[in-house]
């Protein structure tokens, strides 16, 4: 018996990227695994993919900006499955702009998405993951440890995460709950074609980014789904608080 059988597992974004692999990760385990994210197309994709290999998963459409919304995720889980032991906080957005030029719009909609969310989503789930001696694992990003030009509210958001994940960790420790986070470099998602990248530009990026990675490639998804589901395992028992770097190198470098 895997030693995820029985765990239930909420995962947002899950309609692409790190969220579709994690999710098939835990589900791959013995997971009983809630999709989460605005696709409910791509969601009952997943969610078929999943039950086809002899997994369980529950599919809910859901926008994470909306307080209600995730309300009725967590009641749905509870509904479903009567527990939660997991919570994988993987929905995010990517826009640029620097201290000129980024509108209160943009910025609201970076924070409401990338950290508002993970909190809101943290604050609902949490009676349920004291009960079941849980774990939250935050997807955070490098920006959250360093900083970059042009993309102002991204990092910013991404450096709430991290405090989010730190502060949140001691406030539940006593109380069993471990929470902790992954700050992954560029990884092939779709990510920044949904910030409106078309193909040729993101191509160019992907090329570009290998220099700035030393170990000279970007990162897959199904690499950061390793990690998740490290850190929300029994293995990783004794960890958290810890603001993960997965990215290649990149957060060891400098401008140049």
């Amino acid at each position: 018996m895997s030693e995820m059988q029985g765990n239930v597992v909420i995962v947002t974004g899950a309609s692409s990227g790190i969220g579709w692999s994690s999710s098939l990760k835990f589900a791959s385990e013995g997971a009983d695994v809630v999709l989460v994210a605005r696709s409910g197309e791509k969601l009952q994709e997943l969610a078929t993919q999943i039950k086809e290999k002899g997994g369980s998963a529950l599919a809910v459409k859901a926008d994470v900006c909306k307080d209600e919304d995730i309300e009725r995720v967590i009641r749905q889980t509870i509904e479903k499955w009567g527990r939660i032991d997991i919570l994988v906080n993987a929905a995010g957005i990517i826009g640029t702009g620097n201290i000129e030029t980024t509108t209160r719009e943009e910025w609201d909609s970076m924070m409401n998405i990338n950290a508002r969310a993970p909190f809101y989503l943290m604050q609902c789930a949490m009676p349920h993951l004291i009960e079941s001696q849980g774990s939250v694992v935050n997807v955070s990003s490098v920006t959250g440890v360093r900083s970059f030009p042009n993309v102002l509210a991204y990092c910013v958001s991404k450096s709430a995460v991290d405090q989010l994940t730190r502060c949140a960790a001691l406030e539940v420790a006593s109380k069993g709950v471990r929470v902790n986070a992954i700050n992954p470099g560029v990884v092939v998602t779709n990510l920044h074609k949904q910030a409106g990248m078309d193909e040729e530009a993101y191509a160019k990026f992907l090329e570009h980014s290998k220099t700035t990675h030393p170990l000279g490639r970007v990162g897959k998804p199904e690499e950061a789904a390793e990690l998740i589901y490290f850190l929300a395992s029994p293995r990783a028992n004794w960890i958290t608080g810890v603001t993960y770097e997965l990215d290649g190198g990149r957060a060891q470098t400098c401008a140049r």
